[in-house]
């Protein structure tokens, strides 16, 4: 059997992907205890989530308590949660902090432009050898158990007696997790292969029943709830408490799980109450940290300039600074009480600036047109950028602008309106922010010749919405990235005019224009 990086690509190409696992949840349904997140359905799958992950695990060769062997620092959030690993995975990485932390190893979600994005080590993607060496050592692993299975149920002793039809199935995706279960397995298989002390472990979708919470409470130092809003309701229900019900799960029993206070409406105190009560549930201790803390760190550090951009980034970078003592003090006490407060504070404040994560907040220049990127699928989130967006804006009026959006798997009506609507009314550019809108599919490139068309109705609804805020708004629909940044281009580059191009939505979409910008990018 071929063992190359691309055969691994492909194999994991075969998996399940996680749009078919959440398509099978049912749009929002008001679940009878508020406590709770989701409807019955949503229940019933996610309540064997967690032992299918640890049996999948075993088919591995790993049990949770092999997990012990790292300290892991759990982050879960709406939003958020991939800043906070980009800063964690910054600031352990810092050269002060390496006899404490140890060599560190950081598993997020999605990937932008290649799949070893996922997976990375002291602060860099996994390399093509080690990649495809873990992902056939646990796929080889997985066909191991499921052959070991078949032959027990069927009473066949030997392997020879194995069809080759039933051989190939076994060998196949047929007896593997699916997408992102696989690569959490493969990603905590390969940390304690490489002698990973330190790991910064992002959820995928909520906490409670994310595949990331097999994770034992020996292999947890601090759990961390990034900023909290709707999303995924189908799965964590509709309301915010609801939502915090399930971030919240990852909190483990006497280790500090760290959130953000929420201080506001009605919903925000419920949302509170939920937590703290899940907290005690769990017998975790919950560590709030409030605005006038995030507030009183962003200005003790106001001479330095942050590397994430975005104001809100002050609210991740207080729950950072409040997690990393925790982590290291955990991961080798007598180390860290080596360590002086000033070199602490110098390895935290020189990880917080040298922190970076493509796709948030990032700012592109390709000749007369500038490149705004940023991958926000959630209202709030939205809302931070078209506050971004508006400080550029500002600063370069005279500029054409441009905005490229997609959002496939939500309402995008109401996420453009948002958009909109966050643009602060004091902005030169409130009153109609964009000269042209462009609502494209993520592919990336044109279709090929023989292929079928592509569903453009999403695309065609934005525009219509679009239309309704801004009547009269030009507008343009796309079926590829490809042909998306030629519209931009065609009246951008070689023009003395400059162009500011707002990209946002969807990480998807974001790493499809990446993907087309970097084309010699390592995949």
């Amino acid at each position: 059997m071929s063992r190359t990086y691309e055969d691994a690509l492909s194999h994991l190409a075969s998996l399940q992907s996680n749009f078919a696992i959440t398509s099978l949840f049912s749009p929002k349904v008001t679940a009878p205890d508020d406590s709770k997140g989701g409807n019955d359905k949503a229940q019933d799958l996610n309540a064997v989530a967690i032992p299918e992950v640890i049996a999948w695990l075993g088919r591995a060769g790993l049990t949770p308590d092999d997990l012990c062997g790292l300290r892991c620092v759990h982050v879960a959030g709406t939003k958020g949660k991939g800043s906070v690993c980009a800063y964690l995975t910054s600031v352990l990485t810092q050269p002060e902090l390496r006899n404490v932390a140890g060599r560190v190893g950081t598993y997020t979600s999605p990937h932008l432009i290649t799949v070893r994005e996922r997976i990375m080590l002291d602060g860099e993607p996994i390399g093509r050898e080690l990649f495809t060496r873990y992902f056939f050592e646990v796929w080889d692993a997985m066909t191991a158990s499921a052959r070991a299975e078949y032959v027990a149920a069927t009473g066949q002793e030997q392997q020879q007696q194995i069809s080759d039809e039933v051989e190939a199935e076994l060998r196949g995706p047929a007896t593997k997790p699916f997408y992102f279960r696989f690569l959490t397995i493969m990603a905590l298989y390969a940390f304690l292969r490489e002698g990973v002390r330190s790991a910064v472990i992002e959820c995928g979708i909520g906490g409670e029943y994310d595949s990331t919470n097999i994770l034992p409470p020996g292999a947890v130092t601090a759990g961390v709830v990034a900023q909290l809003g709707i999303d995924h309701v189908g799965m964590l229900g509709g309301t915010l408490p609801e939502i915090a019900w399930h971030k919240i799960g990852i909190a483990k029993a006497g280790r500090k799980i760290f959130t953000r206070k929420l201080e506001g409406g009605d919903a925000e105190e419920e949302a509170m109450k939920v937590i703290r009560a899940r907290a005690v549930e769990k017998k975790a201790i919950l560590v709030e940290v409030t605005d006038a803390q995030a507030e009183e760190s962003s200005i003790s550090a106001a001479h330095h300039t942050p590397s994430l951009a975005g104001e809100f980034q002050k609210y991740n970078r207080a729950l950072v600074r409040a997690a990393v003592p925790e982590h290291l003090q955990l991961c080798d006490g007598e180390a860290y009480q080596s360590l002086t407060q000033e070199t602490l504070e110098q390895a935290m404040r020189h990880g917080l600036e040298q922190a970076q994560l493509r796709g948030r907040c990032e700012t592109r220049a390709d000749g007369n047109i500038t490149w705004l990127i940023d991958g926000a699928h959630t209202a709030e989130s939205l809302h931070e950028v078209a506050k971004w967006f508006a400080s550029k804006a500002d600063a370069d009026s005279d500029a054409r602008k441009v905005l490229v959006f997609n959002q496939q798997e939500r309402d995008v009506g109401k996420l453009l309106k948002v958009l909109c609507a966050g643009i602060p009314s004091g902005s030169r550019a409130a009153a109609c922010p964009f000269d042209e809108a462009i609502f494209t599919r993520n592919d990336s490139h044109p279709r090929k010749e023989g292929e079928a068309e592509r569903d453009l109705s999403v695309q065609g609804a934005a525009g219509d919405a679009y239309e309704r805020i801004y009547p009269g708004g030009r507008t343009a629909i796309r079926d590829n990235i490809t042909d998306t940044i030629e519209e931009v281009r065609k009246d951008g580059l070689g023009s003395q005019q400059k162009t500011l191009v707002l990209v946002t939505g969807s990480l998807h979409l974001i790493g499809a224009l990446l993907q087309v910008l970097e084309p010699d990018a390592p995949r």
